[in-house]
């Protein structure tokens, strides 16, 4: 969930509405002359405010600007556990953050490595290079789509139907997958549409996304309700499990499974089912 990081308001309590992650902004939110506020009421709210476990990540500004080291030197300091590079075209922005954060560790007393990248794709060329940076660092754990500078870049608006974002979504989740790195999809701006927000949710969930950004508390529930496995899935994939552990000591490749053909290309699937419903609450163990 993205939050201005200059408005105490906002970043004070958060972790009421149980988000995963919280993105404490310090670019298109906060106004050029406030960057300086920004940055102090980051640290402190880093350093002060017991976030209850959920993710804190820092989007820095541009690389373009001469705004973004001191935001990293801010963030690494405060404790934030990754930073948000936003724009980002070339493997090489990711190494520029990176070698930033590692300078800041050093500074600051963090444990080398501990401080994580994401990359924001917001223009053709930085989806274009979704694979060179996604392998760029062994910081980087993901990577993000920022449709609204996307569509402004191909010339295009954002409909409500996706069609626009299609090629770039596939593009990024067939690298990030290819880099074994995470993928998140962009926000959607029309608070009123609950119903046209589930739906693409639904979809970028079937594509294979990680999560969804997104700008108001209203949107969480949704998302974690798609996300989170059903009972049926969960008790499919304990039986998947469970057979495919079971026939390989009998050595037994195929078998069916309530009627559908299974083999060990299923068990990462089932695992990673199981895996998800544990994260989520609904389930004590995985088998």
């Amino acid at each position: 969930m993205f939050l201005n990081a200059q408005k105490p308001g906002l970043i004070k309590d958060p972790y009421i509405y149980q988000p995963d992650s919280i993105m404490l902004d310090l670019e298109d939110a906060v106004a050029e002359k406030e960057k300086d506020a920004a940055r102090f009421s980051l640290y402190h709210a880093l350093q002060e405010i017991n976030y209850r476990g959920i993710e804190c990540i820092v989007r820095i500004n541009g690389l373009d600007t001469d705004l973004w080291e001191e935001d990293v030197r801010c963030a690494v300091a405060g404790g934030a556990d990754g930073i948000r590079i936003p724009k980002t075209e070339t493997a090489g922005d990711v190494k520029k953050v990176e070698a930033a954060v590692e300078q800041a560790e050093q500074e600051f007393g963090r444990e080398p490595g501990s401080v994580l990248i994401m990359a924001a794709l917001e223009s053709a060329k930085g989806v274009l290079n979704a694979l060179s940076i996604c392998s760029a660092s062994d910081r980087l754990f993901g990577i993000a789509l920022s449709g609204g500078d996307y569509t402004k870049d191909l010339q295009t608006r954002i409909t409500g139907t996706g069609v626009e974002l299609m090629g770039a979504r596939q593009l990024m989740i067939i690298a990030a997958r290819a880099a074994g790195v995470q993928c998140f999809d962009t926000v959607y701006t029309d608070l009123n549409d609950m119903e046209g927000f589930r739906r693409e949710v639904e979809m970028i969930h079937m594509m294979g996304f990680d999560g969804k950004s997104v700008i108001n508390p209203r949107q969480i529930a949704p998302v974690h309700k798609i996300y989170t496995p059903t009972e049926k899935e969960i008790i499919f994939a304990q039986k998947v499990v469970r057979e495919i552990d079971e026939k390989k000591k009998l050595g037994i490749g195929v078998f069916t499974v309530d009627g559908k053909m299974i083999d060990i290309a299923f068990y990462d699937g089932a695992k990673r089912t199981l895996a998800l419903a544990k994260a989520a609450g609904v389930l004590k163990e995985e088998c």
